[in-house]
C-alpha cells in the first residue's frame, strides 16, 4: 500500500470497484447501504481523506463566482476590484473563474435590480450589500434560486447570506473613538462625523461604536449630526469645508466611510481648521495624507485578504467542504505616519 492512501487502496480494502468508491464519496445513488458502510469503514481504517478539489477536477467541474461592487469613486472599492483581477490565476488553478459587476449600492432599488439580474447559473456571489428591506428581499431571492452568497465589506445580517466577509465594524468604530479621544487630550469642542450612507451597515456600526466610546469616555467632545457623502470625494470635500466654516470649535473629524481624497484636499487647504482626523482604508491618497500629517490615523482592512476569503468560502460551499474559520477572520489594522508599510 502507498504511504498516502488512494482510491485504489480504499477499493481493495472494501472489496469493491473504483467506480463504487467514487459513487460513495460523491454521494451518488444506486449503491447498497451495506456497500456504503464497507467503503466508509475502509476509508476510516486507512485514514483516507477525499480531496474535494481533485474530485472537482476529475469531474471537470468549472466554478464561476460573481462579485458585485459599488460604482463611484471609492478608492478602496477600486483596490478590491484590482485584487479580484489579481486572483484570476489562483482561481484558474482550481478550475474557477470570477466576474465583477457594478451597481449603485446607495440606491436600494438599483442594487436590488442588480442582484436580481445576477446569473443564476453561477456557483456563488460576493456582494457589497445595503441593509435595506428591498435589498434583503433580492438577496433572499438569490439564495432561493440556488446561488449561495456572502456579503462583502458591508453586511445585511438578516439576509440568507452564508457569511459576512469583513471586519468587526462596531469594534473599528470604538477604536476610532478611542484614538480620537486620546489624540484630543482633553480639548473641548465638537466632533464631526461623516458616513457614506445611513443605510450601509458597516458605516452605521462604525458610528455606533465611535459614539459609544466618545460619549462614555470623552465628555469634552460633542458629536455633531452625521453627514452623508455617498462615499464621493467631491461631496466629502464639500462636507468638510462646510463643517470647518460652521464649527469654529471643530476638534476632531471621523470619516466612517470613503471619500478621503476629498477630505484631505479640504483639510490641506483650510487655514484655520485643523481637526484631528481618523478615517478608514490605506489607499494611495490616504497614505500620502497620513505621511504629510494631514491625517492622524487610519483603520484598514486588507482588500486582498477579503476577496480571497470570499472566494474560499464560496468554493467551499460549492464543493461541500469546510473552511478554517480563523483563516477567514479579517483583522483591523491601525496605521499612523510612523508605521506606514512600504
Amino acid at each position: 500500500m502507498s504511504a498516502v492512501p488512494t482510491l485504489s487502496d480504499v477499493a481493495k480494502r472494501a472489496g469493491v470497484s473504483l467506480a463504487t468508491v467514487d459513487r460513495v464519496i460523491n454521494k451518488r445513488p444506486n449503491v447498497k447501504p451495506r456497500t456504503v458502510e464497507r467503503v466508509r469503514q475502509a476509508m476510516a481504517d486507512l485514514n483516507y481523506r477525499p480531496d474535494p478539489m481533485a474530485a472537482g477536477l476529475a469531474r471537470r467541474k468549472r466554478f464561476r463566482l460573481l462579485f458585485l461592487l459599488p460604482t463611484g469613486t471609492n478608492a478602496f472599492m477600486v483596490d478590491l476590484a484590482s485584487q479580484i483581477e489579481g486572483m484570476e490565476a489562483w482561481l484558474a488553478a482550481s478550475r474557477a473563474s470570477v466576474e465583477t459587476v457594478h451597481a449603485d449600492v446607495f440606491d436600494p432599488g438599483a442594487l436590488a435590480a442588480a442582484i436580481d439580474a445576477l446569473d443564476r447559473s453561477a456557483d456563488g456571489a460576493a456582494i457589497v450589500a445595503l441593509d435595506h428591506p428591498e435589498v434583503r428581499a433580492a438577496l433572499d431571492r438569490l439564495a432561493g434560486d440556488g446561488v449561495p452568497f456572502v456579503t462583502l465589506v458591508s453586511d445585511a445580517p438578516a439576509s440568507r447570506r452564508e457569511r459576512f466577509v469583513g471586519v468587526d465594524n462596531a469594534a473599528a468604530g470604538r477604536t476610532a473613538g478611542a484614538l480620537i479621544g486620546r489624540f484630543a487630550a482633553g480639548r473641548k469642542g465638537t466632533a464631526g462625523l461623516l458616513v457614506g450612507s445611513l443605510s450601509l451597515r458597516d458605516h452605521m456600526d462604525r458610528c455606533f461604536g465611535f459614539s459609544q466610546v466618545v460619549m462614555r469616555d470623552y465628555p469634552n467632545l460633542t458629536i455633531l449630526p452625521i453627514v452623508e457623502t455617498r462615499d464621493d470625494r467631491e461631496r466629502a470635500e464639500a462636507a468638510v469645508r462646510d463643517l470647518c466654516a460652521a464649527q469654529p470649535d471643530l476638534v476632531t473629524l471621523y470619516n466612517a466611510g470613503a471619500g478621503n481624497q476629498g477630505v484631505a484636499r479640504a483639510l490641506a487647504q483650510a487655514e484655520a481648521c485643523r481637526p484631528i482626523f481618523v478615517g478608514h482604508e490605506l489607499t494611495e491618497s490616504s497614505r500620502e495624507a497620513l505621511r504629510e500629517g494631514t491625517f492622524d490615523a487610519l483603520l484598514a482592512q486588507n482588500p486582498g485578504h477579503e476577496v480571497r476569503s470570499a472566494a474560499r468560502i464560496l468554493l467551499a460551499k460549492a464543493m461541500d467542504t469546510s473552511i478554517i474559520a480563523e483563516q477567514e477572520r479579517i483583522r483591523i489594522d491601525i496605521f499612523i505616519r510612523e508605521n506606514l508599510p512600504f
